[in-house]
This record gives structure tokens, C-alpha cells and sequence, in this order.
């Protein structure tokens, strides 16, 4: 199954509790995708209450994203095997993805400084 960057799947997600079917984004790009066989997303939420950190995201579009109930982005991100068969159920819109995007730039440290343009 070919996914994009910005889709909404439901997959098996790995958690502190164990594995758990529930909605993610994918993070990873068509670049990766194409050399590796698997798939790096991040974690998607209906407790939206909880998600008030500055790398959590509460997504305004989410109806549109194929997602039941008002959801959330965390930074919580896993690499699963595409063999794992991702359902996929929307893709976020332009506006989520870029705050989604941001958030993990955040998370891990990918920020630009100003001034470069460029790191490394």
C-alpha cells in the first residue's frame, strides 16, 4: 500500500500499554518511502484536553481528515512496517499538515536558525 506524507491511516500503534488500532498521520516523505519498507508517523489523539503541549497540535479540519471525533496531533512517533496495513481513512489539510509539520520541527529540534537559511 503507497502512502503519502499527510495521510490519516488506522494502524496497530505501539503504546506504553501495548498495541493499540488507532489514527496516525504519516511523517515520513516519498523520498523515504521509496528506499525503505517502512512507514514513520505520528500519533493522533481524541483527548484533546490533554494535548497542550507546545508540540501538540489540536487539528481544526479534522472532519474533513476522515477522522469521527475531534482529534489531536502528538509528537509521539513510531517507524511501523508498511506490512502492518495501514487503513488509509483522509489526509490532513494544507493548513493542519503545515502545523502538524511544525510541531515536530519543534520536537526534534529541525528548527531553522535565523539568519542561515540553512544548518549544517
Amino acid at each position: 500500500m503507497k502512502v503519502f506524507p499527510g495521510d490519516v491511516i488506522v494502524v496497530d500503534f505501539p503504546g506504553v500499554s501495548g498495541t493499540k488500532r488507532r489514527p496516525a498521520v504519516v511523517l515520513s516523505s516519498e523520498v523515504y518511502h521509496a528506499s525503505r519498507p517502512d512507514v514513520i508517523v505520528g500519533l493522533l489523539t481524541s483527548q484533546t484536553a490533554a494535548a497542550l503541549a507546545p508540540t501538540d497540535y489540536p487539528l481544526q479540519d479534522w472532519k474533513s481528515a476522515g477522522l469521527r471525533i475531534a482529534s489531536a496531533f502528538r509528537c509521539f512517533v513510531a517507524t511501523l512496517p508498511l506490512m502492518a496495513q495501514p487503513i488509509i481513512v483522509g489526509k490532513l489539510s494544507e493548513r493542519d499538515w503545515e502545523s502538524v509539520r511544525e510541531r515536530v520541527r519543534r520536537a526534534l529540534a529541525l528548527e531553522l536558525s535565523s539568519g542561515s537559511g540553512s544548518e549544517g
